[in-house]
């Protein structure tokens, strides 16, 4: 299977461990370097040329040979399972490093690193990778999702692009036709890609900065319904030849909306022209905002590798003073934003038109999953969701559920933290 960046931005935070069953083979050797040999793992992306990139980089590093692995398969099983063991990377892209990993001890302080630039990484995707006060990860590109309009069919529907939800489920539905849909959030009718972002356009979160459930609050229910009437009232593009991710249904004309990502920008401005508009998802209620989620792979080095110390001078060469590598890997090989700031706003790709909204939507209101929702805690929501927006379930009766067992996770990372402190 052919991965993405997209990927880690339609599923959800974590990864558990697994077998080292799909491994990829050595594809790149840093030429330059003598003495210390430092294994990098990347998971296999589906842009063509980024293995090429990566292979390039590690060559041009003098102070260590770089071997570089391509990663097919389920890559965070993968990483997850290595870093138990004495054979996996010095370096590796991760999306994360996970909470358990942290408090486990498997990553590396990397806070140092990023001594007199810490500001200039978007913080969207810095935070999450930060804990303790501590930097865990480097953040590598940004990827985000929007929503995508068709500008001629809403002018013919007389529709103004949506800025509230309520102003989009009316959209939608007047967009629809024989042969057109209003909407497409995804085949599930946008359980899976959506996750937290309609409760941030709430103006709730997942998890509050001082660790409590952020979204006990009577306006998520009214605003996850919200997203079932787009499914009951049949405005929805259901059973698309492509998901969510691909462009083609609004490309082809199938649906007037699309709600989609970042990557997908350069395809639909070739086949469509000036005759598409984009948008972050609306905000809902009196403390609603406009929401768009953001995601990052990041850096990371393995505290069981045997050159921690040389692994981190590495990432620092590569991550943090090479920006004319950091540059080239987000822009050149599919279209993503890069993690530095002074980087995304020089970026000539990115100052003009939908691309320009988009870097803007990230900085404005931009949003990553939280360090501390973990995997069960994505489940249980998740699996709410689904049942919300597909079967008409209660949105009062799942979110008390959710709640709870969302509750009693963070009332675990907690006393996992306590005991990593106290001994």
């Amino acid at each position: 299977m052919t991965m993405s960046r997209r990927a880690l931005l339609a599923a959800g935070a974590g990864a558990g461990a697994g077998l080292l069953a799909a491994c990829g083979s050595n594809t790149g050797r840093g030429g330059g370097g003598s003495g210390t040999a430092l294994s990098q793992w990347y998971h296999q992306y589906g842009e063509a040329g980024t293995q090429r990139a990566v292979q390039r980089y590690a060559a041009a590093y003098r102070k260590a040979r770089v071997t570089v692995q391509w990663r097919p398969g389920d890559y965070d099983q993968q990483t997850a399972a290595a870093l138990l063991t004495d054979s996996g990377p010095d370096v590796f892209e991760v999306n994360g490093p996970t909470l358990d990993q942290i408090q486990g001890g498997q990553v590396v302080d990397l806070t140092e690193l990023l001594a007199g630039v810490k500001d200039d990484f978007n913080p969207a995707v810095l935070t999450p990778k930060t804990y303790d006060g501590r930097v865990w990860g480097i953040p590598q590109v940004i990827d985000m999702q929007m929503l995508y309009y068709r500008k001629s069919l809403l002018r013919d529907a007389g529709v103004e692009p949506p800025t509230t939800l309520d102003a989009l489920v009316d959209a939608a539905r007047k967009l629809s036709t024989s042969k057109v849909k209003g909407l497409f959030l995804g085949n599930d009718g946008g359980a899976g890609v959506l996750g937290g972002t309609p409760l941030y356009a709430a103006g709730l979160q997942l998890v509050t900065d001082d660790g409590k459930v952020g979204f006990d609050d009577p306006s998520a229910a009214r605003t996850l319904g919200k997203l079932h009437q787009l499914y009951a009232g049949k405005s929805l593009l259901l059973g698309a030849p492509a998901d969510w991710a691909d462009p083609s249904a609004f490309i082809q004309g199938l649906t007037a909306m699309q709600w989609s990502g970042l990557w997908a920008l350069p395809q639909i401005q070739q086949q469509l022209g000036e005759d598409f508009g984009v948008l972050p998802f609306p905000g809902d209620g009196r403390n609603g905002k406009p929401t768009v989620p953001v995601g990052a792979y990041g850096a990371a080095v393995s505290a069981r590798g045997r050159h921690k110390e040389a692994a981190k001078e590495f990432v620092k060469w590569l991550w943090v003073e090479r920006t004319d590598y950091q540059e080239d890997f987000a822009l050149s090989y599919g279209f993503h934003i890069p993690a530095r700031i002074s980087l995304a706003k020089k970026a000539t790709k990115l100052k003009n038109g939908p691309a320009a909204d988009a870097v803007r939507f990230t900085t404005d209101h931009g949003y990553a999953q939280p360090l501390l929702w973990t995997p069960a805690a994505q489940t249980a929501y998740q699996d709410a969701l689904s049942r919300i927006i597909r079967s008409g379930a209660s949105p009062e009766s799942e979110l008390r559920g959710v709640v709870r067992k969302v509750s009693a996770e963070l009332d675990r990372v907690k006393k996992v933290r306590n005991t990593k402190k106290s001994s």
